[in-house]
């Protein structure tokens, strides 16, 4: 417990560089000063007293110094306290900084090894942002216009936003809409001019919007079409359990989350190779579905 209650009282930039020698000693093999130097912009006294304190303090087991690599190797007792050392943690991390790692010693080893395709952003404007986040923050109603299929040439909308979103290929706001009396996803990118913020607050918030406030689970399964030794590649691909993937998410986000999964709830593809997943509580997932 007080090991705990230490680790979180470190400031939020120590901690930060604290990650990083997590990050590097363990999947890297060799931590230096150099890492935090150029990582954070610090000099090597700095770095140096970082790596020290970061022993003395919060982990005296981990680390261990190498004279011949010239630098702290991760010791048969590490037990990360900053870091989640899964390799999913790590592979995230190569996502999240794929532009400016490349440039950091240690981690630029890896990058030698790994691409990550890059998916542009579609184009969200800062004055569009800004008010939308002033409103969700303060519960603010907001005029704004917005197009869509059915008016491409825009229209003026009255909303009350709550929540931005990524659904992993773009970004939305939850909001509740006052033309169709509803909580609806407006995409960012889809907003015209400079939304007005309204004096008045909303009656409706995160709270009253039961697609948010619903948690549902997915349930994914390997295509029932296909042989057993295929199927259990499918449940070790996607890590399942007993067969089975459970994604709890909010009702508001089922239809992103079979996106994200390529399943069209519409179609069963012909061939179960193809397939490989299906949804197996589509019935129990209709409600959130649109149509």
């Amino acid at each position: 417990m007080k090991r705990k209650q230490s680790i979180e009282s470190v400031r939020w930039d120590l901690a930060l560089r604290y990650r990083l020698i997590e990050t590097v000693a363990w999947w890297e093999g060799r931590l230096t000063t150099n890492h935090l130097m150029q990582s954070f912009g610090i000099s090597r006294q700095q770095a140096s007293k970082d790596i020290n304190t970061y022993i003395s303090e919060h982990a005296p087991k981990n680390l261990e110094y190498d004279k011949h690599l010239k630098g702290y190797v991760p010791s048969r007792r590490f037990q990360p306290l900053f870091i989640d050392d899964s390799a999913s943690a790590y592979l995230h991390l190569l996502n999240q900084n794929h532009e400016r790692a490349p440039h950091i010693e240690g981690l630029a080893l890896a990058y030698a090894h790994t691409e990550v395709l890059g998916v542009p952003d579609r184009s969200v404007r800062p004055e569009v942002l800004r008010p939308l986040l002033k409103a969700c923050r303060e519960g603010r109603r907001l005029e704004c216009e917005y197009v869509s299929f059915t008016t491409p040439d825009g229209e003026t909308r009255l909303i009350a936003p709550h929540t931005l979103v990524y659904t992993g290929m773009r970004w939305h706001v939850r909001a509740y809409c006052e033309k169709n009396r509803d909580f609806r996803d407006f995409v960012l990118s889809r907003f015209r001019g400079i939304p007005e913020l309204m004096d008045d607050h909303s009656e409706y918030d995160r709270e009253q919007d039961a697609g948010w406030v619903s948690q549902v689970p997915v349930l994914i399964e390997p295509d029932s079409r296909l042989k057993p030794e295929q199927r259990a590649i499918i449940e070790a691909d996607y890590g399942m359990l007993d067969g089975r993937l459970i994604i709890e998410t909010r009702g508001a986000l089922v239809q992103y989350v079979l996106q994200r999964y390529q399943i069209d709830p519409t179609k069963v593809h012909a061939k179960a190779t193809a397939q490989q997943i299906v949804v197996t509580n589509l019935e129990e997932l209709q409600p959130w579905l649109y149509h």
